[in-house]
C-alpha cells in the first residue's frame, strides 16, 4: 500500500492549525516558569511547620532537612526552595516519560486528533487545579495531572511529519521550533505580569492561572473545529502494491550514514542533562542573587526568547547544521562559566544572550543532522523521536498494519526515548541539588565542565554529511 499525497493547499491549512494551537499551548505552559520561586515561598508561608507539620509540603521539607543533616557543611534554609523547585521539575518530566508512550500508542491506534483532544482534556484539568490551588497539595496535583497528560508537542511533531515529505520535513520542524522561541518571548513576561493582578485572595496566582486556562480552552475548541486526522494510514492509496514498501525498505538499506544515531542521541542526552538543570535553576538563581521579582524574571526569559527568535530566522536556517550545533554548544559552555561568576545584571544579560544562542541552535541543528542520517523510509520516525523524545512505545501496544507508516511510533527505538526523558528528568533535580549543596559557583562550574564534554562530543564525534545527502 501507499499513501495519497496531501495537496499543498491542504497541507498549509493543517500547518496553520498546528502552529496556532502549539503557540497557544506553549504560551500557556510558559506562564508558570518565572513564578516558581514566589509560588513555593507562598505555600511555605501558608503552611508553616509550626502550625501544620503533617502537610505534604512540610513532609517534603522535612525530608530535605534530613538530607541536609547528612552533610557536615551547614546549608542555609533559603536553598530549600531551589531543591524543591528542582524536584518538581524532575517530577513533571518523569511523569511525561511514563505517559508519552501510551499517548503515542493511542495516536497510532485511534488517530493523532483523538489522542491530542484527550491530552487537551488532561491539560484543562491540570490548569483548573492550579486556578483552585489554595494549598500546596492542590498545586502538586496540578503538576502531576499536567505531567501525565502533556502530549501536545510530541503529537504536533508527529502531525507535522505525517503531512511532510523528505524535502519539506526540515522546514516543518523549524516551524515547530519557532513556536518555542515565540512562546518564550511573550509567555513568561505575560505570566509574570498577570501574577501581579490579584483577583482571588486565597490564591495570588489565580489570575495568571485563569488566563492560562482560557488559552487552553480556546486551543481545545480550535483543535476540535479545525484539526483533521493526519495519520498516514487514513489516506491509503489502494491502487499501490506491497512492492512499494519493499522498494522503500531497499532504499533504507542502501542509505549511507555519516553519524550514528547513538552518537547523535548521546550528544542530545548530555546536552539536555546539563542544559535542563541550568534552565530550571535559572529563575531561582536570579531570585537568590538579585532578588528578582516574577516580572523581572519574565522580562529576562522574554529577552532570551526574543534573541533566539531573531537567530532562528536569520542565522540558524542559513548555516550548516553541524556548524549550528558547534556554535550552540560553545555558547552554552561559556554561559555556564559566566553564570557561575557574574555579580552584575549586565553580566546576567550577557549570559542570557549566550543561552539564547544555545536555545536557537543546538536542538534544531541536531534534529537536522538526525534527518540527514535517516533514509526516506525512516526519516519521519527518527527525526520525530529525536525532536520530541516522547514518541516511542512498547511494541506490543502498537497496531499492526500491512503498510509502512513513515511517522509511526512503531519505528522509534525505545532506548532513544528513555535516554532523552532521563536527561530531562534528572537534570533539574541533580543540578538544583548541586546548587543547593555546593553553591552557585561550584554548580555552574561543574555544569560548564560537563558542557565542555558535550563540545568534545560534537567537535570530535560528529561529521558533516556528504554533499549528496545534504542536498536531500
Amino acid at each position: 500500500m501507499a499513501f495519497e499525497p496531501i495537496p499543498q493547499e491542504r497541507r498549509r491549512q493543517i500547518l496553520k492549525v498546528i502552529f496556532i494551537s502549539l503557540l497557544l499551548d506553549l504560551i500557556s505552559f510558559t506562564f508558570i516558569l518565572p513564578l516558581f520561586p514566589k509560588l513555593l515561598e507562598f505555600y511555605r508561608r501558608l503552611e508553616p511547620a509550626s502550625t501544620s507539620p503533617d502537610t505534604i509540603l512540610n513532609r517534603i521539607l522535612l525530608g530535605l532537612n534530613t538530607y541536609k543533616q547528612s552533610f557536615a557543611r551547614p546549608i542555609n534554609n533559603r536553598y530549600d526552595i531551589v531543591l524543591l523547585g528542582g524536584a518538581l521539575g524532575s517530577l513533571f518530566s518523569f511523569l511525561q516519560a511514563i505517559a508519552s508512550p501510551f499517548i503515542g500508542a493511542l495516536s497510532d491506534k485511534y488517530g493523532r486528533r483523538t489522542a491530542l483532544l484527550w491530552s487537551m482534556a488532561g491539560n484543562i484539568a491540570s490548569v483548573a487545579l492550579w486556578v483552585a490551588a489554595t494549598d500546596f497539595r492542590t498545586f502538586l496535583a496540578s503538576r502531576v495531572v499536567g505531567g501525565l497528560s502533556e502530549g501536545n508537542v510530541q503529537l504536533a511533531t508527529a502531525m507535522a511529519a505525517d503531512i511532510s515529505d523528505d524535502k519539506q520535513r526540515g522546514a516543518t520542524m523549524a516551524l515547530v521550533g519557532a513556536c518555542f522561541s515565540i512562546a518564550f518571548t511573550f509567555g513568561p513576561a505575560l505570566g509574570a505580569a498577570l501574577a501581579n493582578v490579584s483577583t482571588v485572595a486565597a490564591n495570588p496566582f489565580a489570575t495568571a492561572a485563569g488566563f492560562s486556562l482560557f488559552l487552553i480552552l480556546v486551543e481545545t475548541v480550535y483543535l476540535y473545529l479545525y484539526l483533521p486526522e493526519t495519520l498516514p494510514s487514513s489516506r491509503v492509496n489502494g491502487s499501490a502494491t506491497e512492492s512499494d514498501a519493499k522498494k522503500e525498505n531497499t532504499q533504507s538499506a542502501k542509505h549511507v550514514r555519516t553519524n550514528s544515531h547513538f552518537i547523535l542521541n548521546l550528544t542530545h542526552f548530555t546536552f539536555i542533562l546539563f542544559f535542563s538543570g541550568m534552565e530550571f535553576s535559572f529563575p531561582f538563581m536570579t531570585y537568590d542573587l538579585f532578588t528578582y521579582s516574577s516580572s523581572q524574571s519574565g522580562k529576562l526569559l522574554g529577552f532570551i526568547g526574543l534573541i533566539a527568535s531573531i537567530l532562528q530566522g536569520s542565522v540558524t536556517r542559513r548555516l550548516h547544521p553541524l556548524s549550528v550545533v558547534k556554535l550552540g554548544v560553545v555558547a552554552c559552555a561559556a554561559s555556564f562559566f559566566v553564570l557561575g561568576r557574574l555579580t552584575t545584571e549586565r553580566g546576567l544579560y550577557g549570559a542570557a544572550s549566550l543561552l539564547a544562542v544555545a536555545t536557537a541552535t543546538v536542538v534544531t541543528g541536531l534534529n537536522s543532522l538526525s534527518s540527514f542520517e535517516a533514509a526516506e523510509g525512516e526519516r519521519g520516525g527518527k527525526l520525530g523521536n529525536h525532536r520530541s523524545w516522547g514518541m516511542s512505545s512498547p511494541r506490543h501496544l502498537l497496531p499492526r498494519t500491512p503498510c509502512r507508516v513513515t511517522a509511526s511510533y512503531d519505528e522509534l527505538p525505545k532506548a532513544d526515548f528513555i535516554v532523552g526523558q532521563l536527561g530531562r528528568s534528572l537534570g533539574p533535580l541533580l543540578f538544583c541539588t548541586l546548587y543547593w549543596w555546593a553553591g552557585r559557583k561550584v554548580a555552574y562550574g561543574i555544569g560548564g565542565a560537563g558542557m565542555l564534554g558535550v563540545c568534545a562530543l560534537v567537535f570530535g564525534g560528529l561529521q558533516a554529511p556528504p554533499k549528496s545527502i545534504q542536498k536531500q
